[in-house]
């Protein structure tokens, strides 16, 4: 199967038109066209339906296996670059936004007194993304949070040969208005939260199949649902009564007009995990040792 072929069926059924996929890949419709009727030969069955353009049962098969597949020879791609090139001088850091801390601000410090003509980036991104991107090389290393049992690690999608390591585990709580009849207990059971309006916010907190899968109940349904990575906006809503969610600990101790209780059973923890793939000397694998060691 040739991965070129791939990708531009990829491309088509996504686009749902031949011409389109032309212009973002840059090759006439014709070129598109024989390529896709290529992979149809070689596969020995049609892919596309023409008229309107979508993909057939064996398309929409093949279309499950191509983007793990094409990631995977992405990465593949990236990894031996990073291998065989001139060492690199620059540092790409994607986190997902609770994973930035005060840990990491004292670890670019450090890359920068070593290195001072590298200008860190850090991209703050969704969870479901980043092993992916640093595979591929998009970004150099990750930091990616989640909720798991304690020294549990959090399931990520495999992309590659990559690395994961715990930098931090915390203990989170559900966060309420102050005032909540539950605010400043010594301890809950998140399963008997389970009929409380909650705040779905996918790009922050755990959505609810996750909690429910935690919990061992039903329940959890989303009253009101957050779209973005601005905490405070998250807790303003938390404190307005419009629902609950579960964040670490140490975030909610001094946010205003929020309570908090911890969560007590399940036993659960904030982890962050770093993630990157193989890193030649320079800021990158610098800034890997410093995360890998400032876990107390």
């Amino acid at each position: 199967m040739d991965p070129q072929q791939l990708r531009t069926f990829v491309t088509v059924a996504r686009l749902a038109s031949f011409s389109e996929a032309a212009r973002e890949l840059g090759y006439t419709q014709s070129a598109v066209s024989q390529q896709i009727a290529a992979l149809e030969a070689d596969l020995g069955t049609a892919l596309l339906l023409r008229r309107p353009v979508g993909p057939t049962g064996a398309g929409q098969r093949l279309l499950e296996h191509a983007a793990p597949l094409l990631v995977r020879l992405e990465a593949a791609r990236a990894d031996v670059a990073r291998l065989a090139g001139a060492p690199n001088t620059r540092l790409v850091l994607g986190a997902t936004a609770l994973a930035v801390g005060a840990a990491l601000g004292r670890a670019l410090g450090e890359v920068r007194r070593a290195y001072p003509r590298v200008e860190p980036v850090v991209r703050v991104l969704a969870q479901d993304v980043l092993p992916a991107q640093v595979a591929t090389g998009e970004v150099d290393l990750a930091l990616v949070d989640g909720l798991a049992a304690p020294s549990d690690p959090l399931p990520l999608p495999d992309v590659g040969p990559l690395r994961t390591v715990a930098v931090a585990e915390r203990p989170v709580a559900v966060a309420l208005p102050v005032g909540h009849p539950l605010a400043g207990r010594a301890g809950l059971a998140l399963a008997d939260l389970s009929a409380a309006r909650w705040l779905d916010a996918p790009d922050l907190t755990p959505p609810a199949a996750r909690l429910r899968a935690a919990a061992g109940v039903d329940g959890f349904r989303p009253a009101t649902r957050y779209q973005g990575t601005d905490l405070h906006g998250l807790l303003a809503l938390v404190a307005a009564g419009h629902g609950l969610t579960l964040l670490p600990e140490p975030v909610l101790a001094a946010a205003p007009g929020v309570g908090y209780a911890p969560i007590a059973a399940p036993r659960l923890v904030h982890r962050i995990e770093l993630v990157h793939g193989s890193l030649p000397e320079g800021p990158a694998a610098l800034l890997a040792r410093l995360l890998e060691s400032s876990r107390g």
